[in-house]
């Protein structure tokens, strides 16, 4: 197996120690895994799993996709909202690559409980039934079930927008507003999602699995989530740039929101907590006005 990876001290770890003590640390890997810092050494894999930050993944594609055999599948383990143009990663992909096949990759899973063999389950995406189902079994094992389906766009959008939506479940603790709260803001948060998703045209059964209820479950409930942790520190009262320049690693939320927001509007989505957070984000709201403004909205239906 060959891992490619931007940073030269991660590709020198891999290689010599059989670690990556920046993005993984303290887990051991197995001395098979090959990093590499020059890209087109993985152009020959029969799949390709693309795990580089939402906001990088068009530049990365357009570099592969020029050395990378048509019908590779590509599977797609970014979760985001590309920012510049507010399109998800497999029209990305597309955009840049309409000869590879696109594949999506979620659920709920931290990437050190699978790097340590302890359970999980996730949703694996393909429209070409005999190409998903042999790419769900290629990946399973003993500790780790994948879901084959045929909704791409559905599982892409629970892992782009629960992102957003645990930032704010982080404020809420952060801000120790109490587990009442915490359960009000991810309950509501899935509405919001459940309503977005619908307008995009994702089926409701993918919104209540894995990639969607579960994902949302799972990153809303442990400040091991990077989005539930920024959002928590939000909620503490530091600054957004303090808790980004102490960080190695991308929280996909903050950038993902501002493209989910504009997404709602252009489509008639009503999704203040979204919203909220992105108004914290971009520093037009104080993290107390923003939970004023959601406790103060109109009374309505729940349904």
């Amino acid at each position: 197996m060959t891992l490619w990876a931007r940073e030269p001290e991660v590709v020198e770890d891999i290689n010599a120690r059989h670690v990556n003590r920046t993005f993984l640390p303290g887990i051991d890997l197995n001395p098979e895994v090959r990093a590499t810092s020059e890209l087109p050494a993985v152009a020959n894999a029969d799949a390709i799993l693309a795990v580089v930050p939402a906001q990088h993944l068009r530049e990365t594609m357009t570099k592969l996709g020029r050395v990378v055999a048509a019908n590779t599948p590509v599977i797609i383990c970014a979760k985001g909202i590309e920012q510049s143009t507010n399109r998800f990663m497999g029209d990305v992909l597309e955009d840049v690559a309409p000869h590879l096949l696109r594949v999506v990759l979620s659920g709920p899973s931290f990437a050190a409980d699978v790097a340590r063999g302890l359970p999980s389950a996730l949703t694996l995406a393909c429209r070409n039934e005999t190409v998903g189902r042999a790419l769900a079994a290629a990946l399973s094992s003993r500790q780790m079930r994948l879901y084959w389906t045929s909704d791409v766009l559905g599982t892409e959008l629970g892992g782009a927008v629960k992102n957003v939506l645990a930032i704010a479940a982080g404020i809420v603790e952060g801000r120790g507003l109490g587990a009442s709260a915490h359960a009000a803001i991810v309950t509501r948060g899935f509405a919001e999602l459940r309503r977005f998703g619908e307008a995009m045209g994702a089926r409701p059964e993918t919104l209540l699995g894995l990639s969607g209820l579960g994902d949302l479950i799972l990153t809303c409930g442990s400040p091991q989530s990077r989005n539930m942790s920024l959002g928590r520190a939000l909620g503490e009262g530091r600054s957004l740039a303090e808790i980004l320049g102490a960080r190695s690693a991308v929280t996909e939320g903050v950038f993902t929101s501002k493209a989910l927001v504009k997404l709602a509007h252009e489509r008639g989505v009503d999704m203040p907590i979204a919203e909220a957070v992105n108004g914290i984000i971009e520093g037009r709201l104080l993290v107390d006005e923003a939970i004023t403004a959601l406790m103060q909205r109109p009374l309505k239906a729940e349904d």
